[in-house]
């Protein structure tokens, strides 16, 4: 039986950390209260007064304590609704990922097995690049988990004063790789940086300012230092 995910899925799960914290705050303000509906074969989700075109990324099953993904659910396989949980289970085959590839995981054998499928939604999230996620009960022992599609949905921006706030929190969030949530936020928001030693990355933000994460001997984030573009 498995209790843990693998070092891949780890991994890439890292990736996503700090920028998807943040942009599931985001769509949490966005979205309002109330009662939802979906159609699937339209790819539509309300709630609230809002639509949102959505794709389903995958459900949980309480009783079995499993994830299945969208796109093996046999009453959604090959439809338009499940096609950004296909993007994921290739992306998956491509880097090796068996919790992305397989279509049901079992996660009965972890500590907590409600906050695994969190994490493979949350992970699945990332890799489509989608705007967070939206996880609602659709039965008394299921959860299904939807991504938005839509540009409605607002997208987090960089934000230099938050950044050590949003790393930090990115970094406790899983605690595999710290490095990995650095390297995955400066690659989301497309920031060239170099890397000075085992221990420093210096990233270049918008505007000429510039930020450098210091890493401890155990591989932690250390410090986040901003340095603002000097005038004149």
């Amino acid at each position: 039986m498995v209790s843990s995910f693998s070092d891949a899925f780890l991994s890439e799960a890292e990736r996503h950390a700090a920028w998807g914290a943040a942009q599931l705050e985001v769509l949490m303000a966005f979205l309002p209260e109330g009662d939802w509906t979906a159609d699937l074969p339209a790819c539509r989700y309300r709630q609230g007064g809002l639509d949102l075109r959505v794709a389903v990324l995958g459900t949980y099953d309480m009783e079995e304590r499993s994830w299945m993904w969208g796109w093996a659910n046999p009453g959604l396989r090959g439809t338009e609704v499940v096609a950004l949980a296909a993007a994921v289970e290739r992306y998956g085959r491509a880097h090796g990922i068996a919790e992305l590839t397989d279509e049901v995981v079992d996660l009965s054998g972890f500590d907590d097995p409600r906050r695994a499928a969190e994490t493979l939604a949350f992970t699945g999230m990332g890799v489509a690049e989608a705007p967070g996620y939206i996880g609602v009960p659709a039965g008394p022992a299921t959860q299904v988990y939807f991504l938005p599609d839509d540009p409605q949905v607002p997208r987090a921006a960089l934000d230099p004063v938050s950044l050590p706030r949003t790393l930090l929190t990115g970094a406790g969030l899983i605690g595999h790789s710290p490095r990995q949530v650095v390297e995955g936020y400066l690659d989301h928001h497309h920031l060239p940086r170099r890397t000075e030693g085992d221990d420093r990355i210096v990233a270049e933000l918008p505007g000429g300012s510039t930020v450098e994460i210091a890493f401890d001997p155990l591989g932690r984030i250390a410090g986040v230092q901003l340095t603002a573009l000097s005038q004149g």
